[in-house]
């Protein structure tokens, strides 16, 4: 093992054990290299392995800090994990009432032992004829609808993601990237070699000056957008915006992966497909609109593309099951994730009330069709000390600079879920994180 990893598992080892405390400012780099005897070089690379396995930020002017909460491992699957604090606003899976009673009749028959001999078999990546033709219905929207041959699936829309990307970019590949990002995507970055270009945006999304002016800096390979629900920020691009960016990437012959997994919440939007179709992978999934624990993954594919990306999805091992695939055939024939979309839709107005009720005088980006909010924190506070505040409260929120994909980049900002908890619960939770933030700025 290198030397530089072998002295960041040490400091990683302080975090665990505790020796290293949330927001704890680790040594200046020439101070660090000096007492462990190593080069100036050697200790960056020891900040940069810490930074990527979550555990410091590192903060212009300021320094480099204990995360508030380690990371999980860095090997694990492109999950996400649950936290033990006993309010959990980091996971973000929308529920509907009586959900399970509306899932279980589409799949009593697939429990038949003819029919499930036949449903636990594996699932090629271009799935089937008829789950090919129930997406692709599923999966329309307004002045798009997509051609059932074009389409691929995954275990999950991460998975989807995953096999987008690897199709399209080599390791050491740039991947332009909205400058707050979901977190996962990174790790997909970093276990594909890719390297992931942060682009500027403001209030309506990506600016397209600035993926021009990255991509005549050096090459980018393609672009991962979410256009729609930007998570974390909430933001929807408006039309105008979307048709600027789809003419540049049309003038770069740039291929995009457009993240659809929230469009479910406003279902009148078109694609940004629908402005560059000869270039754009289409990325959607089942976890939001149904349930996480059967998911599957749908990515629609420019003509010519098929072949090649779902090699990347055999490589991979990110093909979906039968078993989840035939139960989306029901589930989307039957109307069920429509129904269930808008069960959600309504939740989901409702849990913006309360935030708008709880939140009520602080600066919160946020949609009333959106299950997350990102809050920026009011002086003094940091996004690490705030979020290990909260975790002190029994509530885990996630940072604001686990979404930055500059790591020097850290906004004082925090990133809150609404879809996993009671509405109870949630009301609860937000109440005590204002009454938290008001008492850091009283200085309390």
């Amino acid at each position: 093992m290198d030397d530089y990893r072998r002295i960041a598992d040490r400091i990683a080892d302080d975090i665990a054990a505790g020796r290293l405390g949330p927001g704890q400012r680790l040594a200046p780099q020439r101070l660090f290299a000096r007492r462990h005897g190593i080069a100036g070089s050697t200790a960056g690379r020891v900040y940069g392995e810490l930074v990527r396995r979550g555990l410091v930020v590192g903060e212009v002017g300021r320094g480099t800090f204990v995360r508030a909460a380690a990371a999980g491992p860095t090997g694990r699957a492109l999950t996400e994990e649950a936290t033990r604090a006993p309010v959990n606003l980091e996971l973000n899976y929308p529920s509907a009432p009586g959900q399970s009673e509306l899932l279980a009749p589409a799949l009593a028959p697939l429990l038949r032992p003819d029919v499930l001999a036949e449903s636990l078999r594996p699932a090629a990546a271009t799935g089937t004829a008829e789950a090919r033709a129930a997406t692709a219905a599923l999966l329309a929207a307004p002045g798009w609808r997509p051609d059932p041959a074009q389409l691929l699936f995954t275990g999950n829309a991460r998975q989807a993601v995953a096999a987008a990307l690897a199709s399209l970019v080599r390791p050491g590949g740039r991947v332009g990237v909205e400058e707050l990002t979901y977190p996962l995507v990174k790790e997909i970055a970093a276990r594909l070699g890719i390297v992931l270009v942060p682009l500027a945006t403001d209030a309506h999304g990506l600016r397209p000056e600035s993926l021009a002016a990255a991509h005549r800096s050096a090459p980018l390979s393609a672009l991962y957008l979410q256009p729609v629900l930007h998570n974390p920020t909430s933001v929807t691009t408006p039309p105008e915006r979307r048709q600027r960016i789809a003419r540049a990437v049309t003038d770069l012959a740039l291929p995009v992966v457009e993240d659809r997994v929230w469009s479910f919440l406003r279902p009148g939007d078109t694609p940004f497909a629908a402005g560059a179709p000869g270039l754009t992978h289409v990325v959607d999934g089942l976890s939001k609109r149904v349930a996480p624990g059967l998911a599957a993954g749908f990515l629609v594919v420019p003509p010519g593309r098929v072949e090649s990306v779902a090699a990347a999805v055999r490589s991979g091992g990110w093909g979906a099951g039968r078993f989840a695939l035939e139960a989306a055939v029901r589930w989307a024939g039957d109307g069920t994730v429509r129904r269930l979309a808008a069960a959600k839709r309504a939740d989901t107005a409702r849990r913006q009330d309360i935030v708008a009720r709880e939140l009520a005088g602080f600066t919160v980006r946020t949609d009333p069709h959106s299950c997350f909010v990102w809050w920026d924190l009011p002086a003094p506070w940091r996004a690490d000390t705030f979020t290990a505040a909260a975790a002190a409260r029994g509530i885990a929120v996630t940072p604001g600079p686990a979404f930055a994909v500059d790591p020097g980049r850290t906004p004082d900002a925090v990133r809150l879920g609404l879809a996993s908890v009671s509405e109870a619960e949630l009301t609860r939770a937000l109440r005590t994180l204002a009454e938290t933030a008001r008492a850091g700025e009283a200085g309390v």
